[in-house]
């Protein structure tokens, strides 16, 4: 599961990382976080693991804040986000189970990997080239 970006969304040059936890209610562990990758190496990692495993991987992307303003902030956006779901959670229920509907997005995702197979997982050798990349991209060097 990730954001679907446009082409020239600047999120898109920002690290990301990878949340693993488990797919249902059954299995109780905490969550594993991953990275920071640059994007494409987040996708195809999170691909490769989910692909072997019966795991549930977020793709999402770190947003460095850089003052305690920005934190609250990030931190007031999310709580806002979680009440206005659990809003669509309860209208949902008026219409019958909001986890039988189906997400275009998420059909679209999986005919186009259908389409064009997953991602190679990158190799240790990229993952550290793009560590460098990102620890430059974070000091402004």
């Amino acid at each position: 599961m990730t954001l679907d970006l446009p082409s020239d969304s600047p999120m898109l040059d920002l690290p990301w990382i990878i949340t693993f936890g488990p797919l249902g209610d059954a299995d109780e562990w905490e969550p594993v976080v991953c990275g920071p990758y640059e994007r494409p190496h987040a996708l195809a990692l999170a691909e490769a693991v989910v692909a072997d495993e019966q795991l549930m991987a977020v793709v999402e992307p770190l947003l460095p804040a850089v003052s305690l303003e920005q934190i609250r902030g990030e931190i007031a956006a999310a709580q806002i986000a979680a009440q206005d779901e659990a809003v669509r959670v309860d209208q949902a229920d008026l219409y019958g189970d909001f986890e039988d509907t189906i997400d275009e997005e998420e059909l679209d995702a999986a005919e186009l990997d259908r389409r064009t197979g997953p991602l190679p997982a990158p190799d240790e050798a990229e993952l550290r080239a793009g560590f460098a990349r990102i620890a430059t991209q974070l000091t402004g060097g």
